[in-house]
């Protein structure tokens, strides 16, 4: 194609294009972006909402990517995707973690609140139990 150093010229990079194949930019889109996601995770250049955008550009390609890469490159894809969620989720948790809400009203007593009893055994265990025959 072009010597080392060289710009492509035009119509080589139209005639690079036209050989190539929607399934192998495919491959390499999805590669680029699940890189780009887990760097966008890590403390020094971590960034959320890119790291989000991500992982949801890789969802919305596993369906393409199911139909026309094949079944290893599609569980990849999925566990890829676990993956990254999963680092996301712990990123996400080392930056802010959520404030604990405490519900508004009266506090429960101690030991939490008194489960509810069936009326029909409400009534039996206030009942007095028979009396022993002799």
């Amino acid at each position: 194609m072009s010597e080392p150093g060289r710009q492509p010229s035009p119509e080589e990079v139209v005639e690079a294009l036209r050989a190539m194949k929607v399934a192998d930019l495919l491959q390499s889109t999805i590669f680029t972006l699940a890189q780009l996601g887990f760097a966008k995770l890590d403390e020094s250049t971590r960034d959320l909402g890119q790291a989000r955008l991500a992982i949801e550009a890789l969802r919305a390609l596993l369906p393409v990517a199911e139909e026309s890469l094949g079944d290893d490159l599609a569980r990849d894809l999925r566990s890829t995707v676990a993956n990254l969620q999963l680092a996301y989720a712990a990123a996400a948790g080392a930056v802010e973690p959520a404030p604990a809400s405490e519900p508004e009203g009266e506090p429960e007593p101690e030991g939490g609140p008194e489960p509810e009893r069936e009326p029909e055994l409400a009534a039996e265990e206030d009942a007095e139990p028979p009396a022993a025959s002799d």
